[in-house]
């Protein structure tokens, strides 16, 4: 593994090879885009990237990231001239853009760069690309941007016209698992994680670390061998939706409670006491915020749900195909060729535009999560013998 700040990107060494190349100032521009498949590392690259351009020793001396200042303040996210915008929100607006741009505008603290970093930079709305547009296009000498995207098609042709392109691939089950290993984790366990999480560093991460997600996992990819009626249709889908519910809630609940606590500090507010005016709409202000969050999340663990449907079904037509080399979801391989034996590739690659379909219903289209569940279980299930 790499040393310094850029040991936490797994399998990216030409991306590393390009980053180090541009600190040592070699191809140095003042605008970024970094783009790859979900839990490639892309804000995670674009972070260790601005540790690297504030180390004094380009973030691979001896001492980093743990002895160094400032690679620790950068990786620990306090370093005062590294600023990061991220969302939880459908949607990044043009006032925390023009914020961020008005920051960037100014001489940085230090000796060195003033770095922005834009985690979600396929939710700008179109003010806030607007807005940053101007600023990219106008940049001040020690200014750096660093946006960050699935894929360029993400961002407006101009905004990524005028930025330098990274991109990412999807780490290798056995680099995640390597990865996995090198954390300590159990050399069987880290094999799981890397295969179940699809190259998804977070995700693989959570796998390896936490029983209840492995637990959650195991109840999902088992769900396609149970829909033989509509009734186990319905329970499934219910269950998909009640459990998705209840993990986004015990992630949320936390924040939102820190987030009311501050506020009630910030206006002085006690249990019993006078509430300033200013207080009312502050706080109608931050609720609306939570449950745009909490909408978000709910859909992205559905999400995640469904991802991991789609691995069972990719597994079925890997079986009766005769694809080589090991499946997804190798711990039940009995129920994916039960389910092989009585299905065509045909059938199931159909099965997985179903899920994508019933994707695109709650995160495009707005319809409810227990609707688009319900029918697409439906949709799946199995036929009788």
């Amino acid at each position: 593994m790499t040393a310094g700040v850029w040991g936490t990107l797994v399998g990216q060494r030409p991306t590393i090879d390009l980053l180090q190349r541009a600190v040592s100032g070699h191809g140095m521009t003042h605008a970024w885009l970094f783009t790859g498949p979900p839990g490639s590392g892309r804000s995670n690259a674009a972070i260790a990237f601005a540790a690297a351009l504030q180390c004094p020793q380009q973030g691979v001396g001896p001492d980093c990231p743990d002895g160094c200042h400032a690679c620790h303040t950068v990786l620990a996210g306090s370093h005062a001239d590294v600023s990061v915008i991220r969302t939880e929100k459908l949607s990044i607006g043009v006032d925390e853009v023009r914020d961020l741009v008005r920051r960037a505008s100014l001489s940085p603290m230090g000796d060195r760069w003033q770095i922005m970093i834009v985690e979600d930079a396929d939710r700008l709305t179109e003010q806030a690309c607007n807005a940053l547009l101007k600023a990219i296009e106008e940049p001040n000498g020690r200014t750096v941007w660093m946006l960050c995207a699935p894929t360029v098609e993400d961002v407006l042709p101009t905004i990524r016209s005028r930025c330098r392109l990274v991109t990412l691939s999807t780490p290798t089950t056995p680099e995640v698992a390597g990865f996995l290993v090198s954390r300590g984790v159990e050399e069987r366990l880290a094999s799981y994680a890397a295969r179940a999480s699809q190259g998804h560093i977070g995700r693989a991460r959570a796998l390896a670390f936490d029983e209840a997600v492995r637990t959650r996992r195991q109840e999902v990819v088992a769900m396609p061998a149970r829909l033989t009626n509509l009734g186990r249709c319905m329970d499934a889908a219910t269950r998909l939706a009640t459990t998705a519910k209840e993990e986004a809630d015990a992630i949320t609940a936390e924040l939102d409670a820190r987030e009311k606590s501050d506020l009630d500090t910030a206006y002085g507010v006690v249990e019993r006491g006078r509430r300033p005016r200013e207080y009312a709409p502050a706080l109608a202000a931050l609720e609306k915020g939570q449950r745009t969050r909490a909408k978000r999340r709910h859909l992205d663990v559905v999400d995640r749900g469904l991802t991991d449907l789609v691995s069972v079904y990719r597994d079925v037509i890997a079986v009766a195909t005769g694809a080589p080399g090991a499946l997804v979801n190798e711990e039940i391989r009995d129920q994916v060729e039960e389910i092989a034996s009585t299905t065509s590739p045909e059938l199931n690659l159909r099965r997985i535009g179903w899920i994508f379909a019933a994707r695109e219903q709650m995160l495009e289209f707005n319809v409810p999560v227990a609707l688009a569940l319900e029918s697409m279980m439906v949709a799946l299930k199995a036929p009788q013998r």
